[in-house]
């Protein structure tokens, strides 16, 4: 396989700060091909020092992509990758936590983390910033962690319901503002000519998936230069539509 992708972020209309982060990597490995990584968290916090949790988090992943993961790859298994992945969210969850104590302010960020390897790939995910699998038809591969979430999940409330309801920000967990965390980790196979989403609540909470597809399907997302300019344009819609968040997306295309 190989990969191509793009990331792109916006302080929004109403925000100070950027309290988003997002990396993607790509690299070169003899005996896999290349490899991928792509995280994106959507942090938050008193005095804007959620930017402060969701860089922390970023920088977390983008070393042990670079440093820690090279030296595991002749041996690996995704049963052992996921348990690191579960522990890399368990301490950084220890640490902002603790930061918060110091600074004397609450703060801590989402996640969402794609690794592809071959043709698999491992997620990890906390809050409401969403992993989308866009071929035939755009397909959410996450479950936001919110009261809402969880309340449609059980059948209590609608979709619609759910967009009007006054506690649809309210996340059941988060990095650093939870005493304890649990990552859902998930496997999956990659498919070719398939491209991932990862964006922040404030990048799709205004778009629909008609909207999402059009400039995001296989299609469409040909080129770097493409996959920018059309998540520039949703960008800029969201941003008409009045989101008050930060808006974040990175994409990431498998072809063989």
């Amino acid at each position: 396989m190989k990969y191509f992708g793009s990331a792109v972020t916006d302080i929004g209309i109403s925000k100070k700060t950027n309290q988003d982060s997002m990396c993607l990597k790509i690299a070169d490995t003899k005996k896999h091909g290349q490899i991928a990584m792509v995280v994106v968290c959507d942090g938050m916090g008193g005095l804007d020092k959620g930017e402060l949790a969701s860089a922390a988090v970023i920088r977390t992943f983008a070393s042990w992509f670079e440093k820690e993961l090279p030296a595991k790859l002749d041996t690996y298994s995704w049963q052992e990758l996921s348990a690191e992945w579960d522990k890399m969210v368990k301490a950084q969850n220890y640490k902002i936590l603790e930061h918060g104590k110091i600074i004397k302010t609450n703060l801590g960020t989402t996640l969402s983390a794609m690794l592809i390897i071959e043709d698999k790939y491992m997620i990890a995910h906390v809050g409401d910033s969403r992993v989308y699998e866009i071929s035939g038809t755009v397909k959410q591969l996450t479950e936001d962690q919110t009261f809402v979430g969880r309340e449609i999940k059980r059948g209590t409330m609608t979709v619609e319901e759910a967009k009007r309801h006054p506690q649809k920000s309210v996340l059941l967990q988060c990095i650093g503002a939870s005493r304890t965390v649990t990552p859902d980790i998930l496997l999956g196979d990659i498919l070719p000519n398939t491209v991932y989403l990862l964006c922040s609540d404030g990048f799709r909470n205004k778009l629909t998936n008609n909207e999402i597809y059009e400039c995001f399907n296989p299609t469409s997302a040909n080129k770097i230069k493409t996959m920018t300019q059309n998540t520039k344009y949703l960008i800029d819609l969201v941003k008409s539509r009045k989101e008050k968040d930060n808006i974040s997306a990175a994409l990431i295309k498998c072809v063989k």
